[in-house]
């Protein structure tokens, strides 16, 4: 058994499995995921565990190059994009719609039990090196 890291076996492989450019979502319980994309579904209850949990557990372990976000989580959930900025990785943003077309394109979402709007993050791969 792991002693520190994810213990979440399928997130941990995931993690393990990601190259430089690959993605994964972190996503809201409502966000539509394509039937073919792997879908980890730790939503428990409405709100629990929250994206940030996720998205501070998923940070401490993955190289992050870039960030991708619905534009509109700048009406819609300030406080929520103010935490990403925070975190000084890039960030680029597309319409909502978009993000929903880019999600074909992932490794896994990993769906929390986030349920405020738009918080929905596309994490692209960086290199350790």
């Amino acid at each position: 058994m792991y002693k520190t890291g994810v213990l979440n076996s399928e997130v941990s492989k995931i993690l393990s499995d990601l190259g430089h450019t690959d993605k994964i979502i972190i996503a809201d319980c409502g966000l539509p995921i394509p039937e073919y994309v792997k879908k980890i579904d730790i939503a428990l209850t409405l709100g629990q565990p929250s994206f940030l949990d996720v998205f501070n557990v998923i940070q401490q372990h993955m190289v992050i190059e870039t960030m991708t976000v619905a534009h509109e989580i700048e009406n819609d959930n300030e406080i929520l994009l103010d935490k990403l900025k925070a975190t000084n990785i890039a960030i680029e943003t597309v319409s909502h719609e978009r993000l929903k077309v880019l999600s074909n394109d992932v490794k896994a979402v990993i769906r929390t039990g986030e349920a405020t709007p738009y918080a929905n993050v596309i994490l692209t791969s960086g290199v350790i090196f």
